[in-house]
């Protein structure tokens, strides 16, 4: 099996190799993320020195910096507090203890955008008012209130563990996706979130920041995380970059996270909307909210379908060529089938994003060959289950008579044992497919496209006509993937063994 893997592994890094002169920009899964590393994108662009990709919306910082210290990514945009407090665990956040601390790691921070988005906790106006809130000290007198705070700052060094200490807050939050918590706060399901200070929402939800009078935050300066061979790669886009430096200000900041959120502008006619004032070169204006069909059917459509079959088929064809041999395996050495069967249980009960995660810092890359080797193991159970409870469901008759006439062991499997198995073989491998083709849209935190895209997208602006652009083609093609193997049962798999 470990010479399949070996194959699999070679045959795509050949593929990736072929990218190797790109420049891909990373961003995070949130509004101003995916803005800043739009314009980063565009402005590179611009520099005319080869293809730049920006892989959008790929997760937490946990992700994006592994991508970026494994040469998945080149640059991203971030944040002072957070190289400093939560990647390097230091207090200091000016640049110059920041790259000293990162320089180990062949990386550097530069270009300081010009505005400061730092974290900070909100409630609903009225309730403030109602109960005397000024100051995040102030929670403690109310230790009813309901946090809904997100995954990512529950777990941050420079998030709610400190915070909590700092200010000595009785509250037990819950996680809520950022995306989401606005809604939630507004139907008074959580009284308490924590928010960004350049969010767009802050004013259209009517919500009171708390101020953060032990100054527990630190200074959150936008700026690009980068490896340190950028320039000398790109050293035309890298130029451009640098006339980024104090281009955007705070209110610049939230009226683009405004136009995304608010009127439903698209990540990429915001940033070259914003690019374009920077200049002085007029643009047409963007466009506003796009409807469900539009985006259904939008120019991205054949791409991410290809995107989204080729992760599906292509882990499902190397799952069906190691599941089905460990199958027999199982079967025909008992002694064997409880730790490969143990084993390929395990992989499937690991969480997807927490696996995919472990796999770039594991693989060194970012992208379709983490994406395809997660499918590939969460592929294997239903096929390895499937293979071994249909061979050793045969009647132990027909293994009789198959010895009978005097075939070999491995005439047997092919000419009689495989064949009366072949139904629950054939349908290991549907539910695999099926299974494959939801789990394919978790690709897109790492950059792989399909369908997943939209999908993230949605969540990011909390857009349910984005969410359902995704969700819809996934449904459909899962709903085709199962009406082609039923076919296919039909046709392959003789009468009398249906």
């Amino acid at each position: 099996m470990h010479q399949i893997l070996y194959a699999v592994l070679v045959g795509l890094q050949l593929i990736t190799a072929a990218h190797a002169a790109e420049l891909v920009v990373g961003s995070k899964r949130f509004t101003e993320s995916y803005i800043l590393g739009e314009i980063a994108a565009q402005t590179a662009r611009a520099a005319d020195e080869g293809q730049v990709v920006h892989q959008q919306g790929m997760g937490n910082t946990a992700i994006l910096f592994e991508a970026l210290k494994s040469g998945g990514i080149h640059l991203y945009p971030d944040y002072t507090g957070t190289v400093g407090r939560e990647l390097l665990k230091s207090e200091a956040t000016d640049l110059e203890s920041l790259n000293r601390g990162l320089q180990p790691l062949g990386l550097g921070v530069a270009v300081l955008l010009g505005f400061n988005n730092t974290y900070a906790l909100a409630l609903r106006e009225s309730e403030a008012e109602r109960l005397g809130l000024r100051t995040i000290g102030d929670l403690a007198k109310h230790p009813e209130l309901k946090l809904g705070l997100s995954h990512e700052f529950l777990q941050r060094n420079d998030g709610w563990p400190g915070l909590k200490k700092a200010y000595d807050l009785p509250q037990t939050p819950s996680g809520l996706d950022h995306g989401l918590a606005y809604e939630a706060i507004a139907a008074k399901q959580i009284d308490v979130m924590d928010i960004y200070s350049t969010d767009a929402k802050i004013a259209k939800y009517k919500l009171r920041v708390l101020d953060d009078d032990k100054h527990y935050f630190p200074e959150y300066a936008a700026v690009l995380v980068y490896r340190l061979d950028v320039p000398k790669r790109f050293p035309g886009a890298w130029a451009a970059l640098t006339k980024l430096q104090g281009s955007i200000n705070a209110e610049q900041m939230i009226a683009m996270n405004a136009a995304a959120e608010l009127d439903g502008k698209s990540f990429t006619a915001v940033a070259q909307s914003a690019l374009a004032q920077t200049s002085g070169t007029k643009t047409a204006a963007p466009t506003g909210r796009v409807g469900l069909m539009a985006l259904l059917f939008g120019p991205d459509f054949w791409k991410l379908t290809r995107q989204h079959l080729m992760l599906v088929f292509v882990s499902l064809a190397f799952a069906v060529g190691a599941g089905v041999p460990l199958g027999v395996w199982a079967a025909r050495q008992r002694h064997a089938a409880q730790p490969i069967l143990a084993t390929v249980g395990v992989i499937q009960t690991v969480p997807s994003l927490a696996l995919l995660a472990f796999l770039i810092p594991l693989l060194g890359m970012i992208g379709t060959i983490p994406a395809l080797v997660a499918l590939f193991l969460y592929s294997l159970l239903p096929i390895v289950r499937n293979t071994y409870s249909g061979l050793i469901d045969i009647p132990p008759h027909l293994r009789e008579s198959a010895r009978a006439l005097g075939l070999p062991a491995g005439a047997r499997l092919r000419l009689i044992e495989l064949p009366l198995a072949a139904r629950s073989i054939l349908s290991g491998i549907k539910t695999s497919a099926v299974i494959n083709v939801g789990t394919a849209t978790i690709a897109a935190f790492i950059g792989a496209g399909g369908y997943g895209e939209r999908i993230v997208t949605g969540l990011a602006l909390n857009d349910n006509n984005w969410l359902l652009a995704g969700a819809i083609p996934a449904a459909v093609l899962a709903l085709l993937v199962q009406g082609l193997f039923e076919i296919g049962d039909r046709r392959l798999i003789p009468a009398g063994l249906r």
